[in-house]
């Protein structure tokens, strides 16, 4: 695995979690457009508003994961499970690069929660 590679694929998806979580803030929070005067219409707002929320919430929850998996890189212990020390697949790296844990942990995780 090419930790190079590995720190501009984190940092790009980075880019792109504070774009969307931005963008999602932005709007919901109706900067660039006055809220409607209908009730009905306040209502639909506010749901939109909602799941915009929930979408920025996401993002940002995910781009916290990938700072602390490149402060991991940087310290050197990218891929080491936190539960048994051992390397991290490199195929769930690739799919999950921000994973703290071995397929195996997980797995144990999941089935104690």
């Amino acid at each position: 695995m090419n930790l190079q590679d590995v720190h501009t694929r984190l940092e790009e998806r980075l880019s792109e979690l504070t774009e969307r979580a931005e963008r999602a803030e932005k709007h919901a929070s109706h900067r660039e457009e006055a809220v409607s005067a209908d009730f009905a219409e306040q209502a639909t707002e506010r749901e939109n508003d909602e799941v915009l929320a929930s979408i920025g919430d996401e993002a940002r929850v995910e781009a916290d994961q990938i700072r602390q998996a490149l402060r991991r890189l940087d310290a050197g212990n990218y891929g080491e499970c936190f539960e048994c020390g051992e390397a991290i697949e490199p195929a769930r790296l690739l799919a999950v690069p921000y994973a703290t844990r071995c397929m195996q942990c997980a797995a144990r995780m999941e089935h104690y929660h």
